[in-house]
């Protein structure tokens, strides 16, 4: 295997879904709490950072139980998550563009990192989803 070929949690993809989990509550942490503390400084409205920081929590919650359990594939609960993410990208965007004339620069800086690291996340997921056979 070559490092350009080399997959990251291919010995063991459950561990991803622990990453992920963690990322969405640390998104949640940072939206319902730093960010609302700082509207004015990222220039998002608080109604929209707090429907923001809910979602991840049940994305949060659907990691760790899919974690524990085993009841379908790995690669159901990867893909699952991967579709979760992308979702959940396309959403921020929409709120971003929808509120585009508040949001500041740090605001866009924010929203953008966010989305492109839930972004690389989620092709993980679905690469790993398609190499898993159970």
């Amino acid at each position: 295997m070559t490092i350009k070929n080399y997959i990251p949690f291919t010995n063991n993809p459950r561990k991803l879904l622990l990453i992920d989990a963690a990322g969405a509550l640390l998104s949640s942490f940072l939206l319902a709490f730093v960010l609302v503390k700082f509207e004015s400084f990222f220039g998002i409205p608080k109604n929209t950072l707090f429907i923001l920081a809910t979602i991840p929590i049940f994305f949060a919650l659907f990691d760790i139980s899919s974690f524990v359990t085993n009841i379908l594939p790995i690669k159901t609960y990867l893909k699952s998550i991967a579709l979760f993410n992308v979702g959940y990208c396309f959403l921020s965007l929409g709120f971003a563009i929808y509120h585009a004339d508040v949001i500041t620069l740090f605001g866009w800086v924010y929203i953008v990192s966010e989305v492109l690291i839930v972004l690389v996340l989620a092709r993980l997921e679905f690469k790993l989803s398609q190499i898993q056979n159970s």
